[in-house]
């Protein structure tokens, strides 16, 4: 798939297309709809089939004082696009001055000018050009006079609760802590994406050494708690019966039992002390909440607990259980910070 990120990188030389549009956050099976009918028509015409994005989100413009985190990040968001079968992405940078251009503007300079599509395919809530104004009825009108097709998709909704597939409700499901849920809509597990860095190094006293995550900087992130799931390690090249994917238990939250204050992802990958991933970027994928968050009274019920969560990761995961590992720590946890006397 090639990624245009701007209209410079479109080639002068590309011939007639069929374009799509939208945010696609997540590429849930809403959007999965429309692209694939965007990849068929293109298949069917012999033509090259494009969908356009927009970053940054446009909310995070519009209105920047109110905190808003994408489902998943660009990098991910392009490599889902990828998996729909489409030939091409243009990323369209989203400013307010950008934000300003009339319905018949954007499709004008965009589709028509730089993409020259034949067809334009969109899902039945579609939405562009200033303050949101044109819709499926605009761009049905805009095809009749400027000479391109348009294809309205209609929603798809799930077929027993009725709802239609809305990154909305993906976040609703994050926020529950219900990941397979979220991984139903989406279509896959949800995913974070980060760089690990250094923590207080517990896990590995405990003898479950975890990569590190700040959650701050990860997009959305499921609810406070003990999650079965994959460490992916996107850039490392696999040799000497290492994998890119490994199996892992992953705890999301504060680190209770520790007092802790930082919110972070942890993931321990099932039965490996030898891994060295300080400073590599990794993916970590949610599949399947074990419980939430708690604080434990004394190590030894944490790491009875501990033990408890990696087997039953290894058997949702379908991996066989590690052993489980000796810790080198006393008996108690360090008690919480006091307030300092100021009499």
């Amino acid at each position: 798939m090639q990624v245009w990120r701007g209209a410079g990188e479109v080639p002068a030389d590309l011939g007639p297309t069929v374009a799509t549009l939208g945010i696609f956050d997540g590429v849930h099976r809403g959007h999965q709809v429309v692209l694939a009918a965007t990849v068929a028509e293109a298949e069917a015409a012999g033509l090259t089939s494009v969908a356009v994005t927009f970053d940054p989100h446009p909310a995070t413009v519009h209105r920047p004082e109110e905190p808003f985190v994408l489902i998943s990040s660009l990098t991910d968001r392009l490599e889902r696009l990828a998996g729909t079968g489409v030939d091409a992405v243009l990323v369209l940078e989203y400013t307010l001055e950008f934000a300003r251009s009339t319905p018949e503007e954007f499709v004008r300079r965009y589709l028509v000018d730089l993409l020259h599509a034949h067809v334009v395919v969109v899902g039945e809530d579609v939405r562009f050009g200033r303050a949101n104004t044109g819709d499926r009825r605009t761009m049905a009108e805009l095809g009749r006079r400027l000479g391109f097709g348009v294809e309205i998709i209609e929603d798809i909704a799930h077929p027993e609760t009725g709802r239609r597939w809305s990154s909305t409700w993906v976040r609703e499901l994050l926020a529950e802590g219900d990941v397979a849920g979220a991984a139903h809509v989406l279509g896959r597990p949800h995913r974070v994406r980060g760089v690990v860095v250094h923590g207080a190094k517990r896990g590995r006293e405990l003898g479950y050494p975890t990569a590190n995550l700040h959650a701050d900087d990860l997009g959305v992130v499921p609810a406070d708690g003990v999650y079965a799931g994959w460490l992916i390690r996107p850039e490392h090249a696999p040799h000497d019966g290492t994998s890119k994917r490994l199996p892992a238990a992953i705890s999301v939250g504060t680190n209770p039992t520790f007092h802790g204050v930082e919110r972070t992802v942890e993931a321990y990958v099932l039965g490996r002390t030898d891994l060295d991933l300080y400073g590599e970027e990794v993916v970590v994928e949610l599949v399947e909440r074990l419980r939430p968050m708690v604080a434990f009274d004394g190590i030894p019920a944490l790491l009875d607990q501990m033990a408890d969560d990696v087997i039953r990761s290894a058997q949702i995961l379908g991996v066989p259980a590690p052993q489980v590992p000796t810790p080198q720590v006393p008996a108690k946890p360090a008690p919480a910070p006091r307030a300092p006397d100021r009499r």
